[in-house]
């Protein structure tokens, strides 16, 4: 199929975007990974499109003191690459390195996978283990939204007509942070049946886990995640039943493939 007819610009300025945006039926195109195949498939059938791949103040990269803050048009590939400031010792440029295929790391966007709020995404996980903060930015204003109450559920974010994401602020990990990262496909490039990550940092007192690739939003783990911290490797032990609690309408299948996920991930900070 093809898809339907739509006009075509591309913003050169954020104003300009969210100008374009006040139209009915207007939707928004960063590196077209996501949208491009549901307009093919005519699930999408915008009036217009309005291009942000190319905006400038998108693709801004600043390396400050306690964070690192990424534009929303900034490609996976570049985070693979080594062009971004890694925040947590290498953890984004491993996770980055593992989204889909080269060519579509090429073209894919950060904010773009964010925004369009899959629940097998990589960023959407990973970015909710390293704390991440939103800025979102529409004719109103900025504000800023964390990771934990971005997404809302599958394919559902905080998101409001006419905003967009504008950057993404990721708060640096000290020198002794540790991170584990383990997704199941069925083979290389698919989308993921179970994610596990983790972020364990005792120089900033933070341990986060994470369950992802779920019905819905990540999962944080807050009791799982302060035993691990107070108990490391043997708060293994009851990792099973808090996935069961977790997920208590999973079918054994699935628990199986969270639980095995957590677990490898888990295993790369704390070796059994």
């Amino acid at each position: 199929m093809k898809p339907v007819d739509f006009d075509y610009s591309a913003a050169e300025t954020v104003d300009e975007a969210l100008t374009q945006l006040s139209g009915a039926d207007v939707k928004v195109m960063s590196g077209g990974q996501s949208l491009g195949p549901m307009l093919n498939l005519r699930l999408v059938r915008p009036s217009a499109l309005v291009g942000l791949a190319a905006t400038a103040a998108l693709r801004r990269i600043e390396d400050a003191s306690g964070a690192v803050t990424v534009g929303a048009a900034v490609r996976h590939a570049e985070f693979e690459d080594g062009k971004v400031p890694d925040p947590a010792g290498g953890m984004m440029q491993y996770v980055a390195r593992g989204i889909a295929h080269r060519a579509v790391r090429t073209r894919g966007t950060i904010g773009g996978s964010l925004a369009h709020a899959d629940p097998a995404a990589d960023w959407v996980t990973t970015l909710t283990t390293l704390d991440a903060v939103l800025t979102l930015r529409g004719a109103a204003g900025s504000r800023d939204v964390p990771m934990t109450g971005f997404m809302q559920g599958a394919f559902t974010t905080a998101l409001r007509d006419g905003e967009i994401i504008e950057s993404i602020r990721i708060p640096k990990r000290s020198e002794s942070v540790r991170w584990g990262y383990y997704k199941i496909c069925r083979k290389v490039g698919e989308f993921a049946e179970a994610i596990g990550a983790l972020v364990v940092d005792p120089g900033q007192r933070y341990c986060r886990v994470v369950m992802g690739a779920t019905d819905g939003a990540p999962v944080v783990l807050d009791d799982f995640s302060r035993r691990l911290a107070a108990e490391g490797a043997a708060a293994l032990s009851g990792l099973a039943d808090t996935v069961r609690a977790t997920l208590p309408d999973a079918n054994p299948v699935s628990l199986r493939q969270h639980e095995v996920a957590l677990r490898r991930a888990i295993q790369q900070v704390y070796p059994s």
